[in-house]
């Protein structure tokens, strides 16, 4: 985090990356002088409703970040700023989204959490677009032409007013990871019954074990002696708001749907109360750690691992053969995982994995059969990525052997 009087004194000559949050109220101008090097600006967390022109002299800027300010309008200027790749005005108040405001270069479009009805046909217009997070706000539909995004791999569409599916996205030839819950055509109440419910007063949270955009999972224990559960269990409390990927309350209903399987963590218990969500499951063993890291801005969609991370091809060949099991076990099931990722698998030293994060998780037993098959295409896709990813970590030695040109020819 930056300061406006390093700002201005100079002491900030020269950085590619300027993080701002000070109650701003206009945009400082100072920034200007940091032409010649700044390349990725986050200006969140401030009471900014506008960009001011000069903007665009920012001739190296390929990241703004402006979310969780006052915006009504997605300032029309970043369509003029001429390499400006990712965008990200996520929790303001934009409700016009102007045809000429989305940069030509745009890779990256993140507007969850707005108030936007309509988008601009200039979105399907963007070919390089990559990733587009549209999730919590009041789309009834999307521009036709977004059939043109040809390298389109992720989208996020979940809570929004959309009455039907967007058949136009069907077709895209890279869309990989793919969420739309929570929409009108999507909403089918159903009674899951997988597991059963209990009362918040039956266990006591411990430390927290992670948490994601959805909800804080913490370590519990039970309040009674217990014959029905298992002794050691996390719980998943669910955040009521809006996520980047749609509502909890969808998450939580895809997960039960799924029902067990021994790859993916075991739901054990609900719990419904006013204002509190939250599902038990089976503590993780702590011999299990995060196979991959999540994408970077340099990958926009694909997974990233540790420096000199490797993996043999036998275990790879483990995972992937674990991991497509788990793929059938979804889609026979109806649900669309939306975010098969190594970051979301866990492996321990055998190459078991567990594989969780419904966050992006879809129902689609709605749809019809035609668009059910290519609901499952995609995130076909996805596996293969995932696929494609850890053969990138394939220690060197294995790189001739058998096992790994089978894998390598599949992804051809």
């Amino acid at each position: 985090m930056h300061t406006l009087s390093q700002l201005r004194s100079g002491q900030l000559s020269g950085i590619k990356r300027l993080t701002i949050s000070d109650n701003l109220s206009t945009f400082p101008l100072e920034i200007l002088t940091l032409a010649d090097s700044l390349e990725i600006l986050d200006i969140s967390n401030n009471n900014l409703s506008s960009l001011p022109e000069e903007i665009t002299q920012l001739t190296k800027l390929k990241i703004l970040f402006a979310s969780n300010n006052q915006f009504k309008t997605l300032p029309k200027v970043l369509g003029r700023c001429q390499n400006l790749e990712m965008v990200g005005f996520k929790s303001n108040q934009i409700n016009q989204v102007p045809a000429d405001s989305l940069p030509l270069k745009l890779r990256w479009l993140i507007l969850t959490g707005n108030r936007i009805e309509i988008l601009p046909d200039t979105l399907g217009e963007r070919p390089l677009l990559q990733k587009l997070a549209l999730a919590g706000n009041q789309l009834s539909a999307l521009p036709e032409n977004m059939d043109q995004l040809i390298n389109l791999e992720l989208i996020r569409i979940s809570a929004n007013n959309l009455t039907y599916f967007p058949a136009q996205l069907l077709n895209l030839p890279k869309l990989a990871w793919l969420a739309f819950s929570g929409n009108p055509f999507s909403k089918i109440e159903l009674c899951i019954k997988s597991v059963p419910s209990i009362c918040s007063v039956d266990y006591t949270l411990q430390q927290v074990l992670g948490q994601g955009a959805s909800g804080v999972i913490s370590k519990a224990t039970w309040n009674k002696e217990q014959t029905t559960f298992p002794t050691k269990i996390a719980v998943k409390v669910f955040k009521g708001d809006i996520t980047t990927d749609g509502y909890p309350e969808d998450e939580l209903q895809a997960c039960l749907k799924v029902g067990h399987h021994p790859n993916l963590i075991q739901s054990l218990a609900q719990v419904k109360e006013q204002g509190y969500l939250a599902l038990v499951m089976n503590l993780i063993p702590d011999s299990f750690t995060n196979l991959g890291l999540p994408p970077c801005f340099k990958s926009c969609t694909r997974d990233n691992f540790p420096v000199d991370f490797s993996l043999s091809i036998n275990k790879i060949t483990k995972i992937v053969t674990q991991m497509t099991q788990v793929f059938e076990h979804l889609h026979v099931h109806k649900v669309n995982h939306g975010d098969l990722y190594a970051h979301n698998t866990l492996i321990d030293a055998q190459a078991n994995i567990i594989f969780g994060d419904f966050g992006a998780a879809t129902m689609y037993h709605m749809l019809s059969d035609d668009q059910q098959l290519q609901i499952k295409k995609i995130e076909q896709r996805a596996l293969q990525y995932f696929i494609d990813d850890l053969l990138s970590v394939c220690a060197s030695e294995d790189k001739h052997c058998d096992a790994y040109n089978e894998l390598s020819k599949q992804q051809k």
